[in-house]
């Protein structure tokens, strides 16, 4: 039998939930008889799929689906040889960030010729996990996980009588199951569908019975229906606040929603985020944590969850280190990449190439030398703390290299 949520796939691209810019993209594509090889990336069940099966039904080209996992090299020359009779083909490639080197560089040309249009999805983020050949030769969309609002309204107004053997919702239970459903328009259908074989036929299903048969949602445990990352954000805001009874509060609630890997991964955010330059030790501290953790797993990890959650909320407190690279990541970012100078380069070709100087060489070890960019020079990122006995150690270095480094000029 057809999964509720096959049946219900959507069949236009006004169907899709949580998707509007870049469905208008698509649409505007559409409009201009023009399609570029793009890779979508996010998490499962926002539409990823989807939005490929409606740009092949859509646009006039041969399409095909090509498994990276799976699919092999000898598959993907099938392809290119049909690519020849029919002209220019849509290639669906699922898990593209797996895609190895030999099979990669097979197709590159074919992309880059435009005789195969390109359509790569992944959950992975591809700046990081795709090849930068692959990345280079398409356009790159992150898509977003559909807002509960978003779900809520789609759920309620389906067409599902033939379906759903005459059982009726409540308004508790809709919003029960867009909790429990994580911004996954597949899992709310899924649920769904368990609600309608496993209900009372002809009758209304109340909350009490769609929580037994449903099972404790794996996100939340709030009945009210907070979302899990709205308690992932008031444990950071309330370790980053120092507030020890609150960051404990919303560690409960994470511990008892079991879901580790998120809050193993919040835990490594604050630490170097919040805590940064104040208290290093943290850092390798939190890591030690997270490995025992993984390795003895719920509900044991409770107490180690507790006394770094404690710790982390005593410890003082600095965002130096975060606010510099961000404004570092800013500046790249605005297009202030500019030549590096040339003796930091092992590049003897270059004219103007002066020597390096080794700073172990020299007195306090500290180099007089052009290091930033020409056009950046006097640029500064990091802005030193001194409201903790570490850091304003660390500003007192900072300060006597700079006054070498102008005394010198």
């Amino acid at each position: 039998m057809e999964p509720l949520a096959s049946k219900l796939r959507p069949i236009t691209f006004d169907d899709v939930i949580g998707q509007d810019k870049l469905i208008s993209i698509v649409k505007k594509m559409l409009d201009e008889s023009h399609l570029i090889s793009m890779i979508f990336y996010g998490p499962t069940g926002v539409g990823k799929t989807t939005l490929a099966l409606l740009i092949a039904e859509y646009f006039p080209l041969s399409h095909f689906k090509f498994n990276a996992s799976t699919d092999s090299k000898a598959t993907l020359k099938q392809i290119v040889e049909s690519s020849r009779h029919y002209g220019n083909v849509l290639l669906i490639i699922d898990e593209i960030h797996r895609m190895n080197k030999d099979i990669q560089d097979y197709l590159l040309p074919y992309v880059e010729s435009g005789q195969i249009i390109m359509l790569g999805l992944t959950t992975e983020n591809p700046y990081i996990a795709c090849n930068p050949a692959i990345r280079s030769r398409a356009t790159i969309f992150r898509l977003e996980r559909p807002s509960k609002d978003e779900i809520l309204k789609y759920l309620k107004k389906l067409d599902v009588k033939d379906f759903s053997n005459g059982i009726s919702f409540s308004q508790e239970v809709y919003e029960y199951i867009t909790m429990a459903a994580n911004g996954e328009i597949r899992t709310a259908l899924n649920m769904l569908e368990l609600l309608y074989v496993v209900g009372d036929k002809n009758k209304e299903l109340s909350l009490e019975q769609a929580m037994y048969i449903l099972g404790k949602p794996s996100i939340s445990t709030d009945k009210y229906g907070n979302d899990y990352y709205d308690i992932l954000s008031a444990f950071h805001k309330s370790v980053r606040g120092s507030d020890v009874n609150a960051a404990l509060h919303y560690l409960a609630r994470l511990i008892v929603a079991e879901d580790l890997d998120s809050l193993l991964r919040r835990l490594s955010a604050i630490v170097y985020e919040d805590i940064g330059l104040a208290n290093p030790a943290m850092g390798p501290k939190v890591a030690a944590v997270l490995d025992i953790c993984r390795y003895i797993g719920f509900p044991e990890a409770t107490n180690a969850l507790g006394a770094i959650t404690i710790e982390m909320c005593l410890s003082p407190k600095s965002n130096s280190a975060h606010t510099a690279i961000f404004d570092a990541v800013r500046d790249v970012e605005s297009g202030n990449t500019y030549k590096i100078p040339s003796h930091l380069i092992n590049n003897p070709t270059y004219d103007d190439k002066q020597p390096y100087k080794y700073a172990h060489d020299y007195p306090n070890h500290v180099a007089t030398q052009q290091y930033l960019p020409t056009e950046l020079q006097g640029k500064k990122y990091y802005h030193p703390q001194d409201h903790t006995k570490l850091e304003k150690l660390f500003q007192e270095q900072y300060l006597a290299i700079e006054a070498i480094i102008h005394k010198k000029n």
